[in-house]
């Protein structure tokens, strides 16, 4: 252990921003950082052609669609403490994405829209934070408009996600009658004034949860909700620190994002309560955040951030150490060596130098190829960070080139946004036209459009007869490359390759797999690229 590094390692906050589409994650992140101080003012989210865009979103399509579908990545400074904020996609067909930045961070801030409750989404990314044990906060949102009682929801939450829930603001009505939210931790009222642009810090407080004044000037919107914190201070459990960093329970704040308002509670509970970088687990040792030798582990690969350089760029979350631009870091993978001079942290597409980094931060590494998805970095020990998920896809389509001339620039684009992980890409064994795989429709819209717009191909996607993919390895003790081997050459009208070049068995039914597993049984089939990968890392290694 370093009790060098240890301070700057407890000032660590690195977290993510989940939800359904639309429930205003993206509003929140935006204020975030204006509460912070990173930005003086918020983008609109609202209207496609608007003049603004939000900061977290910088694709073209992005501002076109006005949704998010890239993840960003964002660090600010509130109070003495270095902020690491990655905004995530809410769509579920960019949900992979989602799903490997949620092993990059420490804890997780959950948007709830008050009109809907909780939404298919928001299920399927809690289900992954639970079973990582990532500690979670809940923000309501929307509270200015016509919305579920505020009971009903934090029941509904309770039930649906199988967490405790501890309120720590509660709100004094809603829709046109929400006069604000009561700070149950501080014994005082923020007063509710709507406004995009107003000054976060104009907020009227008045001290006290039961102030005199309070009925006089609310009504019955305080009268109902005193009765609810009164019911709540009997039934409610204790905030409980050690459940809540377990992921087992979730303080639970009120507000309106768009507003500027509630979002100051929410800042200040992730400065308090969020946990600073922890050990992570390698194949072979625990990783302590504070250790002298820096490691880190590829989470992310966004290319063309930057449409005039055609960059590419690494994210990595540091998981020891401290980084020092121009430092000699090992390629884990493929035992190259880098000397990153040119090293990024990121307000979303704007960027800076990066001298130095420690255990929790985010930093960009410009590449060009060297870094793909799941690369470990180190001083120099062979280690391998776990975890990082690549799923099998769940739609199939063939791609080709519109214009034949432009067949070279279309299989660079698509290799690039195959190591990127914005979509799937296969070379069958036994046919010369790629293969797309995708969990959803709209990551296929995206790669044209980004086909089109950043490598200038325009590529006609077409349906495929293939349903079902998983990738296949075999063991050492069942025959190994060679029987693999055998596999490949016994099957290549329907094996192909992916971006990492693991073999992959395509097949048009489920019932086509089964009786292919029952003929091939030394060979194992993954769902599960992760699998599959420490599979051939460990006959890398051998």
């Amino acid at each position: 252990m370093s009790t060098e590094l240890t301070p700057q390692v407890r000032r660590r906050r690195t977290f993510a921003i989940i939800s359904h589409p639309d429930a205003g994650k993206t509003t929140l992140t935006e204020k975030l950082l204006l509460f912070s101080g990173a930005i003086q003012i918020a983008g609109s989210v609202k209207a496609r052609k608007a003049s603004r865009h939000a900061t977290s979103d910088w694709m073209e399509i992005e501002k076109q669609r006005g949704i998010s579908v890239a993840s960003s990545v964002m660090q600010m400074e509130y109070r003495d403490c270095v902020i690491n904020l990655l905004d995530t996609p809410g769509h579920q067909d960019f949900s992979e994405d989602t799903y490997r930045v949620l092993t990059a961070v420490d804890a997780a801030l959950m948007v709830i829209d008050a009109a809907n409750g909780v939404e298919p989404q928001t299920r399927r990314l809690l289900q992954v934070c639970r079973a990582r044990n990532t500690p979670i906060l809940t923000f309501v949102n929307k509270m200015d408009r016509e919305v579920q009682e505020p009971l009903a929801l934090m029941d509904e939450i309770e039930r649906e996600l199988g967490m405790e829930v501890v309120p720590f603001t509660w709100p004094v009505g809603m829709g046109k009658s929400f006069h604000g939210v009561m700070d149950l931790r501080e014994e005082r009222m923020r007063v509710f004034t709507p406004g995009e642009d107003r000054n976060h810090n104009d907020d009227e407080i008045l001290d006290g949860l039961d102030n005199p004044a309070y009925a006089e000037r609310f009504g019955m919107p305080y009268e109902q909700a005193q009765g609810e914190i009164e019911l709540l201070t009997d039934a409610a459990p204790a905030f409980d620190s050690e459940a809540f960093l377990t992921g087992r329970q979730t303080p639970m704040f009120f507000g309106s994002a768009v507003n500027n308002f509630g979002v100051r509670e929410v800042l200040d509970a992730l400065v308090d309560l969020a946990p600073a970088p922890g050990a992570r687990a390698s194949l072979q040792r625990e990783v302590a955040p504070d250790e002298k030798k820096f490691t880190g582990v590829v989470f992310k690969i966004q290319a063309n951030m930057d449409p005039a350089h055609r960059d590419r760029i690494a994210f990595v979350r540091v998981a020891s150490g401290h980084f020092e631009r121009g430092m000699r870091l090992k390629v884990v993978r493929s035992g190259k060596e880098l000397r990153p001079n040119t090293v990024v942290s990121f307000l979303s597409q704007r960027r800076e130098l990066l001298d130095e980094a420690f255990a929790g931060d985010i930093i960009g590494i410009p590449n060009h190829g060297v870094l793909q998805l799941g690369d470990t970095l180190t001083e120099g020990e062979s280690l391998q960070f776990t975890g990082l998920p690549f799923f099998a896809p769940e739609m199939f389509r063939t791609v080709e080139v519109a214009d034949p001339l432009r067949s070279k620039q279309l299989r660079a684009g698509l290799t690039q946004l195959g190591e990127e992980g914005a979509i799937q890409v296969f070379r069958p064994v036994a046919s010369s036209m790629l293969l797309l795989g995708a969990v959803g429709q709209l990551q296929f819209e995206v790669v044209a459009h980004r086909l089109e717009h950043e490598y200038g191909v325009k590529a006609r996607i077409m349906p495929s007869r293939f349903q079902v993919a998983r990738w296949v390895t075999c063991d050492e003790a069942d025959g190994g490359d060679k029987e693999l081997k055998r596999f490949i050459d016994g099957n290549s009208h329907r094996v192909a390759y992916d971006a990492v070049d693991a073999p992959t068995v395509l097949v048009e039914y489920a019932p086509e797999l089964r009786a292919i597993e029952a003929n091939w049984p030394k060979i194992k089939f993954h769902a599960l690229r992760e699998h599959a990968g420490l599979v051939f890392q460990r006959q890398l290694e051998g």
